[in-house]
């Protein structure tokens, strides 16, 4: 992967876009990015990283304060990122999420983050993915790299650079687990504990569903007296116990042989004695029916006479029914004729109480279609006569409204005079203040750019405070740790100093010694008074520990606290707090009076633009009330027209009434009555006509049948379900008394010499229940029996199958169980599979660190991996510590000073990467940055150190380099130069760009 271009805009401390050309290197290979503390070198690094990834490498993962603090709120933020990877050329842009004003109205909103990604083809950009999922997925196929991975092999941030050196084995698992993928490992072994304890859970369930199954066959053998002599003694093992349980099947089946037998002989005697009681009850049934049969059949026989009766009335209703329908036609039209006629004599008695003369219905029509024809031209009127009031009143008001329009037009012609008046003043006072008053975007500059460098001045008093009481923690740290060390050399050396007495103590006459072989002991040692125990050596070699963790953590403190003091003495620019206050008030001063100024420029100007904005106004308005005027006059003279001829046609159609409304009332009412005693004459008529016909239609067909008038027929109709029922009630009694008439005849024949007394059932229903109380209790004893013996050869059954699992399901659990704890590390190596895989890594990681640290050590120091277990058993196997070749001794990385700390925190990460870059499928590196750490070497190693970088520099690979060491500077010519503005922002130039 080689980068090519960076652009960064309203980034960190860039407010301007810059421009990072990273191809003017190439020549070169190796370049010096310099610049003061604070400028924002290691801003390009941010910049790199969230233009891939999304992150940058000194806000964990956050893109919260990459926007530039110089950056205003309509001003964008971007990160633009060429480079090229497997032989594509890429382009990457990336915005973060800030607040912006609104399109529309006061206030800000947010801008949302967003991604594009191109790729080159034909010359041309090609947009491939604008969504960040999107573009992770492509990224990771054309990088061949994750973030952490791109970050140790590629990116070797300051604040991440020794963490992998000096990470303790946990720290380190993570890291490794991250860049290889292992963590496939540790579901196995979760995997593997996950069946370890399935597998133990299953072993614990065999074995209580072994004893459960046991319990319940011995439960039954005790219950049912099963219990054989040799039960006397308890079995000594499942097993025993099993085949007790198997001896006691052969004695259950005897039972249910006998008992069966039993049952058998007690049913056959129950079914005879429950024959003989079913014959003697079957005659008895026969005596009991024929003595009801007899009593039913005489009943029947007193009812014949009044169904006799029933069919008489029957049969003259059904004959009733030819003439039903005339006699109710006549009915109705009798009845219909009669309300016709009252009906007629209502509408007459209204007609005369309304004062007309009595007049029949030819008249009447005639009367009525002479009143609609007046009603229709009286119409007309009435509306003319409805709308004169709103004539009037629309004529007064237009009267109103012209002279109105006449008093407006007045008083705009006196306020427009008025107005050229107050501009002739105006305009000359608006140039006046224009030309006085002060700029006021740069005075707003300089009191933003004051502040700032106010707040960093007070920032960085307040850091130079945390700066005195850190480093005086951390002296206080470094005595506490060199304490707890010393207290460790003295239990360690009284312990050796006590070994003599110990082994003394262990001593036996006659016996040979363990390490002269003498067998006698003149003069043994004397045992310390106090000897010193393991736990109490563990103990201070655990607060050693913490003491140089505090001191570490107390250094760390202490160099943030200094890099902060000389970030924000940078921003302050080296000025005192009080100047720096001076100068704030200056600047405060300035800009109060170019806003005052501004105030009455603006004031002016908006007076300038009411009274011309009023003119506008004023003419429009003048305009449209002369226009208004005019069709107000025109109007009010139709309406004068249009009220005369309203007059007029009133007074014509309401003759003798006092309105035309009240004459239209009294000819309605009058030709309403007409209607009515017309068409109430007319009906009267037809329904008496039409109620003779049909009386005389009925006459004839009642004549014609076999009743001797109305009245008969009448009497003798019934309603249908009358005579359905009376026809059903006939025939269930013509039924009934033939259906009995026959039964009794066969009950006769049936029982001929049996007598009518009832037979006694007692004695046969006594031997029939005591046959069958015999019969049950000989069942359920057999069906007990056979139950019992089912249970106990059903709990035989499973209990010797479950017997036979759980030894099965033991040995597996065995065999789970020992690859389960190896997998998960509880061996006594304490190394786990996981680890066991990234120990090889690490292995091949030191091996090519060496290869550097080597040389950059002139062959004192190399790397080593140690898997020795920790103390108290800690998990371990990715440690490392380093060979000194001096003393021969291995020694914790923690011990190193910072400069060979810096040298082998370098070497581990170059290693790291060529390491990583293999994993990853061989992808090539031709750019490559370090931050920082270069201060710490002396002139001698920092030569040392500079070879390594230089041989970097093979196969066309670029590396940067961030330093502020001024030796660097010399050596390196080819510089790209972070610098911070007076007013703030830094900006980017290249410079020293010679061969």
């Amino acid at each position: 992967m080689k980068l090519h271009r960076l652009e960064l805009e309203a980034f960190g401390p860039f407010l301007e876009r810059q421009t990072v050309d990273f191809d003017a290197f190439d020549a070169h290979g190796l370049f010096l990015i310099a610049g003061r503390t604070g400028a924002g070198k290691s801003s390009i690094l941010d910049g790199i990283c969230y233009a891939l990834y999304g992150t940058a490498p000194r806000y964990d993962g956050s893109d919260r304060g990459l926007r530039s603090d110089h950056a205003a709120p309509h001003e964008p933020t971007e990160a633009r990122l060429e480079f090229t990877a497997g032989g594509t050329r890429w382009r990457i842009a990336r915005t973060p999420e800030y607040e912006r004003p609104k399109a529309r109205g006061e206030g800000m909103t947010p801008a949302k983050a967003s991604v594009l990604l191109e790729e080159r083809v034909g010359g041309e950009w090609t947009g491939r993915a604008t969504k960040a999922r999107e573009v992770g997925d492509l990224l990771d196929e054309i990088v061949g790299l994750n973030r952490d991975q791109f970050q140790q092999v590629i990116l070797l941030a300051q604040n991440r650079f020794a963490e992998f050196l000096l990470a303790r084995n946990d720290d380190r698992q993570a890291l490794l687990r991250t860049l290889f993928g292992s963590r496939r490992y540790e579901e196995y072994e979760q995997a593997f504990e996950k069946r370890r304890r399935a597998s133990h859970e299953a072993m614990m369930t065999d074995a209580a569903t072994l004893d459960a199954l046991l319990i319940q066959a011995e439960t039954i053998l005790v219950e049912e007296d099963l219990v054989g002599a040799e039960a006397d003694v308890e079995p000594p093992s499942a097993a025993g116990r099993l085949a007790a349980i198997e001896r006691a099947l052969p004695r259950a089946t005897y039972r249910v042989d006998e008992s069966v037998r039993r049952r058998e002989e007690a049913e056959v005697a129950h079914d005879a004695a429950l024959a003989a009681y079913g014959a003697l009850s079957a005659q008895r049934k026969l005596q009991e029916e024929r003595l009801a049969v007899r009593a039913t059949y005489a009943a029947l026989e007193q009812r014949e006479t009044i169904v006799a009766a029933d069919r008489v009335v029957l049969a003259r209703a059904r004959a009733a029914e030819a003439v039903r329908a005339p006699i109710e036609a006549a009915r109705s039209a009798r009845a219909a004729a009669t309300a016709a006629g009252q009906a007629e004599t209502v509408a007459r008695s209204a007609w005369i109480a309304a004062g007309e003369e009595n007049a029949e219905a030819p008249a009447l029509r005639s009367l009525v279609d002479m009143l609609g024809g007046e009603l229709a031209v009286a119409a007309h009127a009435a509306e003319a006569e409805r709308t004169l009031p709103a004539l009037l009143a629309a004529r007064d008001e237009m009267d109103r409204l012209v002279a109105a329009s006449e008093a407006a037009l007045a008083t705009l012609a006196a306020a427009h005079a008025e107005r050229e008046t107050r501009l002739a003043a105006l305009e000359p006072q608006l140039a006046h203040a224009r030309a006085a008053a002060p700029a006021l975007i740069p005075a707003r500059e300089a009191v933003a750019a004051a502040r700032a460098r106010l707040a960093a001045g007070r920032e960085a008093a307040d850091h130079a405070r945390r700066v005195v009481e850190a480093e005086r923690t951390h002296a206080d740290a470094l005595a506490a740790a060199g304490e707890a060390t010393a207290v460790v050399r003295r239990l360690l050396q009284r312990r050796l100093d006590g070994y003599a007495g110990e082994l003394a103590a262990t001593l036996v006459d006659g016996e040979p010694c363990v390490v002269c072989g003498a067998s006698e002991h003149p003069s043994p040692a004397a045992p310390n008074d106090e000897p010193v125990t393991d736990d109490a050596v563990a103990t201070a070699e655990a607060s050693a520990a913490s003491a140089a963790a505090v001191a570490e953590a107390a250094s760390a403190r202490a160099r943030d606290a200094r890099a902060a003091h000389h970030e924000a003495s940078a921003r302050a620019g080296g000025v005192a707090v009080d100047e720096l206050e001076a100068a704030v008030a200056a600047a405060e001063s300035t800009l109060n009076a170019a806003i005052d100024a501004e105030a009455v420029v603006v004031g002016l100007e908006a007076a300038i633009a009411d009274v011309r904005s009023a003119g506008v106004t004023a003419a429009a308005e003048r305009e449209a009330l002369t226009a208004g005027l005019t069709g107000v006059i025109e109007e009010r003279a139709a309406a004068q027209q249009h009220e005369a001829s309203a007059r007029e046609a009133v007074a014509h159609a309401r003759g003798e009434h006092a309105s035309v409304a009240m004459r239209i009332d009294w000819m309605t009412r009058r030709r309403d009555l007409a209607r009515a005693l017309a068409e109430a004459a007319e009906e009267s008529a037809r329904r008496g006509a039409a109620a003779v016909d049909a009386e005389a239609s009925r006459d004839e067909q009642i004549a014609a049948g076999v009743f001797a008038g109305v009245e008969d027929a009448t009497l003798a109709l019934l309603d249908e379900p009358r005579q359905v029922r009376l026809a059903a009630e006939i025939r269930a009694h013509e039924i009934a008394l033939s259906t009995q008439r026959e039964r009794l005849r066969v009950l006769e024949t049936d029982l001929a010499g049996v007598p009518d007394e009832p037979i006694d059932l007692a004695p046969a229903a006594a031997a029939a229940d005591a046959a069958r109380d015999t019969r049950n209790t000989a069942v359920r004893s057999a069906a007990r029996h056979a139950e019992v013996a089912g249970q106990l050869e059903r709990a035989a059954s499973r209990a010797a199958l479950a017997h036979a699992d759980s030894a099965g399901r033991a040995a597996e659990h065995d065999l789970i169980a020992g690859l389960a704890n190896a997998v998960a590390g509880r061996t006594d190596s304490r190394m786990d599979l996981e680890t066991f895989v990234l120990a090889a890594e690490l292995e091949e990681i030191a091996a090519a660190a060496n290869l550097r640290l080597d040389a950059m050590s002139s062959g004192r120091y190399r790397l080593r991996h140690t898997d020795v277990v920790g103390a108290r058993r800690v998990a371990s196997g990715l440690g490392l510590e380093i060979l000194d070749a001096y003393t021969g001794q291995a020694r914790t990385p923690q011990s190193l000073s910072g400069g060979e700390t810096f040298l082998a925190s370098l070497a581990l990460a170059l290693g790291l990467a060529e390491v990583v870059t293999a994993r990853a499928g061989g992808v090539r590196l031709d750019t490559l940055f370090i931050d920082e750490g270069f201060g710490s070497l002396d002139a001698d190693t920092l030569e040392l150190a500079m070879r390594t970088l230089d041989e970097l520099r093979q196969g066309g690979r670029t590396v940067g380099v961030i330093s502020h060491v001024e030796a660097m500077k010399e050596q390196l010519p080819a510089q790209l130069l972070v610098e911070a503005t007076p007013r703030g922002p830094s900006v980017v130039r290249a410079a020293a760009l010679v061969g």
